[in-house]
């Protein structure tokens, strides 16, 4: 029997987000004698590439192809509608033709929208796994006219106002995970954290983890720190943000330390970078503060229920579809970072409590977020479109 090829596109870089983690770690367990993956990384590999390779998989990368990009991200490797319609277009279709998937499967809006046209103009299908919010102008307007298949990482995420209905076409997928088989001990990683800043024992660490972007809301960390170190003033607490900063030009870690300086906790908030692996200190930290807005379905959200750290979420996006409130961690009013405060002192002044949230959730991250459960899911979509198996629906 011939392999079903899926294609799938990245941006290359120094980037390697939750996405790219999500979407690699899938293609990576796929099937070899059912599916042949491609990966192409435009303009450049970088980190991306040093990781997609540590999974064991190859890629090429296409150098001169510029793509459309949103004004956010514009770069000088990018085109107008223009400058897509007489140079991109024709050579991704080039592309397809050389390398003659049977499926093109992206996984960023960007991807999505320089991919979508060329590969059904080409007669292939297409996936649109939708990994970003509801609202965009690409998953309501060209998805629904051009993709075959629209995956989602959470209901949330489902198009807003399509321009025809998606319900035919539109699955949600967990992202996967591969936990570890043994959990840090969480005492002697929040030793270790204490050790690295120079901090107390008796330190609460809160916990950012993540890209510094606007969504995901650092700032509001930064004065989450505030309200909850008045709630608990018999302790200090410091707020860790683990990660990058996405877009430089967004300053958001210059602006996050501004902000704890005028807030009188310079000395409380510790921009700590990107690190890998990162289970050690997900598990050291008291707690995982996640303050975004309109987050799909945040990987570090299902780590840490996983790690038995508790997670004080956003009610809000894709949160709530993660965390049952008061029983495998808690949903707080979004943008309101005072509303942390009570949830954090009570887990820190009830054990109880707090060994009861973190059992269960990692029982719930156990049990729904293996890595098998969504390869299992997306291969299923992959034969559907190959004609190999009857549609049906997919969630998982």
């Amino acid at each position: 029997m011939k392999k079903i090829s899926i294609l799938y596109p990245f941006i290359g870089g120094p980037t390697v987000g939750g996405s790219h983690i999500s979407a690699l770690k899938m293609i990576a367990e796929l099937d070899r004698e059912k599916y042949d993956p491609k990966i192409v990384l435009h303009h450049t590999d970088g980190e991306l590439g040093t990781y997609i390779h540590s999974l064991g998989l190859d890629y090429e990368v296409l150098p001169d192809i510029e793509i459309m990009a949103p004004k956010y991200s514009r770069t000088e490797r990018n085109v107008s509608v223009l400058g897509y319609a007489f140079k991109t277009y024709g050579a991704i279709k080039a592309v397809l033709r050389r390398l003659d998937p049977d499926i093109v499967h992206t996984n960023d809006g960007r991807m999505h929208s320089n991919w979508v046209i060329p590969t059904k103009m080409s007669g292939r299908k297409f996936i649109w796994h939708n990994r970003e919010g509801p609202s965009g102008t690409g998953v309501n307007k060209l998805a629904p006219l051009f993709a075959d298949r629209i995956l989602s990482v959470s209901y949330f995420s489902k198009p807003q106002k399509p321009i025809k209905s998606v319900d035919k076409i539109f699955s949600v997928i967990r992202s996967p995970f591969e936990f570890t088989k043994t959990v840090p001990d969480k005492a002697a990683a929040h030793s270790m954290i204490a050790k690295e800043l120079n901090l107390p024992e008796n330190s609460i660490f809160v916990g950012y983890f993540g890209g510094l972007n606007d969504r995901k809301r650092p700032l509001n960390f930064v004065r989450a720190v505030k309200e909850i170190q008045a709630e608990i003033p018999g302790r200090p607490v410091h707020g860790l943000l683990f990660g990058k900063v996405i877009l430089p030009q967004s300053k958001l870690d210059e602006r996050a330390m501004a902000l704890a300086a005028d807030l009188g906790i310079a000395e409380q908030v510790h921009l700590m970078g990107y690190r890998s692996p990162i289970e050690e200190y997900m598990a050291g930290v008291d707690a995982l503060l996640i303050t975004a807005v309109n987050e799909p379905f945040g990987r570090t959200l299902i780590e840490a229920m996983y790690l038995r750290t508790p997670v004080i979420a956003t009610r809000h996006g894709g949160n709530p579809e993660a965390i049952t409130d008061g029983e495998t961690g808690f949903l707080v009013k979004p943008e309101s970072p005072e509303a942390f405060a009570k949830p954090m002192a009570d887990l820190m002044r009830d054990p109880t409590l707090l060994n009861r949230i973190t059992e269960a959730a990692h029982n719930d991250a156990a049990n729904n977020y293996g890595l098998k459960r969504t390869v299992d899911a997306v291969s299923k979509v992959y034969d559907e479109l190959a004609g190999v198996s009857a549609p049906q629906g997919v969630s998982a």
